[in-house]
């Protein structure tokens, strides 16, 4: 009572309030302590996960370029060379009488993916056959041998397992006399191949207009005439083609047979007028008079790439 009157009571209420109010931001800020520590815990925890993985990150980057440089040095064709004549024939030869026990020699005609089988028996030299396709792929199970050729008559995409390779010659030189044509805009040449020698049968040579020079046609005139003329030379030589492949002599101890291949070379801007005549057509560059063109070009088609993997 005597509190009350001296105004004592409302002091300790006062107090004790303030008391409570003490210990409520005491706990405040003993929690936002807390949280402010927990954050840092977690800051640097963050902080040091970032730079373990950017070790990691720099460690990858390292080993990736390191195997890169690896496969640059030690990922490459053992040896190439363009074989042609005699020199074709040896390897074909050599390779032919390779002889192993069963399914001990892989042969497979590699166009686009790389047969299992071919990529089970080279590992990581597989990536010299994609290299090399379209190819012709030889190899034994002991990796004494390891070749792929470039057949300029290639059969269909195959593999396959035996005692030896199989290597067709007619997928590399004609068995057999074969008609061969050489078009350019502005010559043509057919003539017969047996395989070691070209015969010339005709050609035909045509005055195409070379590049515009100034004064005279106008630019579009000049291409329009140009175009014409070598329009009007390939339809001469599509009916020089068509008629001696009708006319094939029978007789002829040279002459190919009805059923003989054509294979057409030159420009690939002109190629395609021929396609519906050839078996296969390719582009080759070849100049000159129509005879050296024609050998030039059989020369340059039937050279064989071989690439040791």
């Amino acid at each position: 009572m005597l509190d009350e009157l001296l105004g004592r009571a409302e002091l300790k209420t006062r107090i004790e309030e303030l008391e409570e109010e003490k210990r409520h931001l005491k706990r405040r800020a003993e929690a936002e302590e807390e949280r402010r520590s927990e954050a840092a815990k977690k800051r640097q925890e963050a902080e040091a996960e970032v730079n373990r993985l950017e070790d990691r990150i720099e460690g990858l980057e390292e080993r990736v370029e390191r195997l890169s440089a690896e496969d640059d040095i030690e990922v490459g064709f053992r040896r190439t060379e363009a074989i042609r004549g005699r020199r074709r024939e040896e390897v074909l030869d050599r390779l032919q009488s390779f002889e192993t026990g069963p399914e001990g020699a892989l042969t497979a005609m590699v166009t686009d993916s790389v047969p299992e089988a071919v990529a089970d028996v080279l590992g990581h030299r597989a990536a010299l056959v994609r290299r090399a396709a379209p190819c012709l792929v030889c190899v034994d199970d002991a990796g004494l041998v390891a070749a792929a050729l470039t057949p300029p008559t290639p059969p269909a995409p195959f593999a396959t397992w035996g005692e030896s390779f199989r290597l067709d010659p007619s997928w590399f030189v004609p068995i057999a006399p074969v008609w061969v044509a050489l078009v350019r805009s502005d010559l043509f040449a057919l003539g017969i191949y047996d395989g070691s020698e070209v015969t010339l049968v005709d050609d035909i040579e045509s005055d195409v207009m070379g590049s515009h020079s100034k004064g005279g046609f106008s630019q579009a005139r000049f291409e329009r005439r140009r175009d014409q003329q070598v329009d009007d030379h390939l339809d001469r030589a599509r009916e020089v083609l068509e008629a001696q492949l009708a006319a094939s002599p029978a007789d002829s101890a040279v002459a190919p047979g009805p059923d003989a291949d054509v294979i057409v070379l030159g420009e690939e801007t002109v190629l395609g007028r021929f396609t519906d005549l050839a078996d296969r057509t390719a582009a080759v560059d070849a100049t000159g008079d129509p005879d050296r063109a024609l050998r030039d070009a059989v020369r340059e088609f039937w050279t064989v790439r071989l690439s040791l993997l």
